[in-house]
């Protein structure tokens, strides 16, 4: 839990607990998060079930000697519950695995899991396919509500095949291995989507990302430095980008990880060739770029003026986009990998909106569009853009908030408690990893299921 969080703290001593009980508080539990050498869970996992993906399932995780169990009635404790409701046709399907799964939820662990795996709903397949569409839906609705009944620190999500793409595709392993471990901590009730069967499984899933160089915008503190220890953490060597006035910050940051500082401002008209250009020089590759760097600029829309919104719209959307477009071109030239991974900050305000934020809003909603359009073509070449939209995240920014306005934020999601900047860094180094290569233009909110939007 954040050190900045009293009152999580306080509800985890006994008479805190006691009090919050009695009062009918929020209770928030300290959630489970990776660290290196972790095993994905520590107790028996469920899996539910018939279908193929239940069996390929099982037989992975058997493969590296996980506890796992197929008999609901067993009375002990589960620490992860997968659901596989990938063959269902008609909603009367999700009756008997669904009920089942009611029955196992009473021996779910604290900081348990429970990950549900079904098709596509957007497939072409099922387009005019009354039944079959409804099915689908119905499994991500039920996984969402699910995500709202989870207790002690227990998320529920999702893991959404396309039709041509079974469980042992690379990126359906790494992204159930996401779901199971720390890594997902504050990610509730989303889904990732794998559209398709490329990736790679690596040969060491501790250093999935051995030997990239990736750019990192933004690194000089915050969830910027926490990006960039965790890609360093996961093997990567960080190329760490901050405005000069962040120097000897960033400094830090790149002697802590064993990375290059480069001082530039992002929104320069090359800024884009000046990485490839520092790439070339240092590593002779380029694998990744995280286009993390941002500002806020609140007023209300009535009160807006044209340096609020115009310097917003310049670092949040405008940059990346330059420096997307000034890095693409160069495919082909030997140092951009064929297999670029491009991986950007949006946020819950792009997608719910948000008082006071309309810059802020349309810059990151910008971002998701970005990632949708960039998908098709960065895909052609086994290469993937993703984004991933923070919630409440515990950094020096909220840290500055009014009391009671940070102590709202902080119990508004499902998780009733903040994330860290580590939780971010997660979901970015999973998109990083050449076995993620199949989930391709997608948008992971990690918010603890936040109560706006989705």
């Amino acid at each position: 839990m954040s050190q900045t969080d009293g009152y999580t703290r306080f509800v985890n001593r006994p008479l805190g607990k006691q009090i919050a009980k009695a009062a009918g508080l929020p209770q928030p539990v300290p959630l489970r998060r990776h660290t290196l050498g972790d095993p994905l869970v520590t107790g028996p996992i469920l899996i539910l079930g018939e279908s193929a993906a239940a069996e390929t399932v099982a037989k992975q995780l058997w493969r590296e000697e996980y506890d796992v169990r197929r008999d609901v009635g067993l009375k002990q404790k589960f620490s992860a519950i997968v659901v596989a409701l990938d063959e269902i046709r008609h909603p009367q399907d999700l009756s008997d695995t669904v009920l089942e799964l009611g029955q196992a939820l009473r021996r779910l662990d604290s900081n348990g899991r429970v990950i549900t795996i079904f098709r596509d709903p957007n497939d072409a397949s099922v387009a005019n396919d009354a039944t079959a569409l409804a099915a689908r839906r119905g499994v991500e609705g039920l996984t969402r509500s699910l995500a709202k009944e989870m207790r002690r620190g227990a998320t529920a999500n999702g893991i959404v095949l396309s039709d041509d793409v079974e469980m042992t595709s690379a990126s359906a392993q790494s992204a159930i291995r996401f779901f199971l471990s720390g890594r997902s901590a504050y990610v509730a009730g989303q889904f990732l989507t794998v559209s398709s069967s490329a990736g790679e499984v690596p040969s060491n899933w501790d250093t999935p990302l051995a030997e990239k160089v990736i750019v990192v915008t933004g690194a000089a503190r915050g969830i910027g430095a926490a990006i960039s220890e965790l890609l360093a953490r996961d093997g990567a060597t960080v190329i760490g980008v901050d405005m000069p006035s962040a120097g000897d910050a960033l400094t830090d940051v790149m002697n802590r990880v064993g990375g290059i500082s480069v001082q530039m401002d992002i929104t320069a008209e090359d800024a884009g060739v000046q990485l490839l250009q520092k790439a070339r020089e240092r590593f002779g590759r380029l694998d990744g770029i995280v286009h993390n760097a941002g500002i806020t600029r609140d007023k209300l829309l009535a009160n807006m003026d044209d340096s609020r919104w115009d310097s917003l719209i310049a670092v949040n959307i405008s940059a990346p986009l330059r420096i997307n477009e000034q890095l693409l071109q160069a495919r082909g030239d030997g140092v951009l990998a064929d297999n670029f991974r491009i991986t950007s900050l949006s946020s819950t305000s792009g997608i719910a909106g948000n008082r006071g934020q309309t810059n802020y809003a349309a810059a990151k909603a910008g971002v998701m569009g970005m990632t949708q359009a960039y998908a098709e073509t960065l895909g052609e070449t086994g290469g993937s853009i993703n984004a991933v939209a923070p919630g409440f995240i515990e950094t020096a920014m909220t840290d500055a908030m009014p009391t009671a306005t940070r102590e709202v934020a902080r119990r508004m999601n499902a998780m009733q408690q903040g994330g860290r900047p580590v939780d971010v860094a997660e979901a970015i180094a999973l998109f990083h990893a050449d076995a993620s290569a199949g989930i391709n233009g997608t948008t992971l909110r990690v918010c603890g299921q936040s109560m706006v939007g989705q």
